[in-house]
């Protein structure tokens, strides 16, 4: 066995992550059972001064419970370039204070640290936004700040998935028919009454049966898939399909900068990217 390393994971408070599920707990596993020792930053807790990127973290144990999955030890400062890798986790929303996380990190990779993904790549690649690369992949999808584009993008399209650019996890997306009586108030709230920008997707109908969360690293597609049933909090595994590898849309001068990313897909549509 190699020697020991420390690595650090930049997370959502901890209390908030679901480790039945979530893949930053599943990573903090799978290195704690080589040997590896595992710290925990929380974005505010990320600065610079006189030259050096440092972070307050805390020394996890991992355990296998998923309600009671860790164990908080002692809470030390520590120069980022000093941990063997630096994994950034944390979720959106995509504000101005993620930005500056990047730039914090970025800062770090300068002095010698290890930071996965690519602060720069995190930065570049809105996980909606994304799919503007994998056009012929997409359902067909409108982003704008005009309310009235949104409105007639629901006039030809009829059924209207809305969402804001910098959210996650379902939050302020609504779906829209065309003869919704609350439609213009829909528009208004998530655009904010135009000073946001927001995405507007056809529904697609296939979503009833869940989705499917397609892992790539260093560009490689992970043979396996994860597909989520909304409905019933369900995932399974299964092998990628060839229908699958076409809709991640691998192709030379396609792939993402960073080390690791996912594709969610619905039947052979990318409708996200995250880096």
């Amino acid at each position: 066995m190699s020697a020991a390393m420390d690595f650090a994971f930049i997370v959502d408070p901890l209390p908030l992550l679901k480790a039945y599920k979530d893949s930053s707990v599943a990573m903090m596993r799978a290195l704690a059972a080589r040997g590896h020792r595992i710290h925990a930053i929380m974005q505010p807790d990320v600065y610079w001064e006189d030259g050096v990127t440092s972070s307050r973290a805390t020394a996890l144990t991992l355990k296998n419970d998923d309600h009671d999955w860790y164990d908080a030890g002692e809470v030390e400062e520590r120069a980022l370039k000093h941990y063997a890798a630096v994994i950034m986790r944390k979720d959106p929303p995509f504000d101005m204070e993620y930005v500056y996380s990047t730039y914090l990190l970025e800062a770090a990779e300068h002095e010698g640290a290890r930071v996965f993904n690519r602060p720069r790549a995190i930065r570049d690649y809105n996980e909606k936004m994304a799919i503007a690369r994998f056009r012929d992949f997409i359902a067909p999808t409108m982003v704008t700040r005009d309310g009235s584009r949104v409105s007639e993008f629901i006039d030809e399209h009829e059924d209207v998935i809305v969402k804001p650019l910098d959210g996650m996890g379902g939050v302020s997306v609504f779906r829209v028919r065309d003869g919704d009586p609350n439609r213009n108030v829909i528009i208004e709230t998530v655009s904010h009454h135009g000073a946001r920008t927001v995405m507007a997707q056809r529904y697609l109908p296939e979503i009833v049966d869940g989705d499917k969360r397609i892992i790539l690293i260093a560009g490689q597609v992970v043979p396996r898939r994860h597909r989520r049933l909304f409905d019933r909090g369900e995932r399974h595994q299964s092998d990628l399909l060839r229908r699958d590898r076409r809709a991640v849309g691998i192709r030379r001068g396609r792939n993402v900068r960073g080390r690791v990313a996912q594709r969610d897909c619905l039947t052979a549509k990318v409708n996200g990217l995250s880096v």
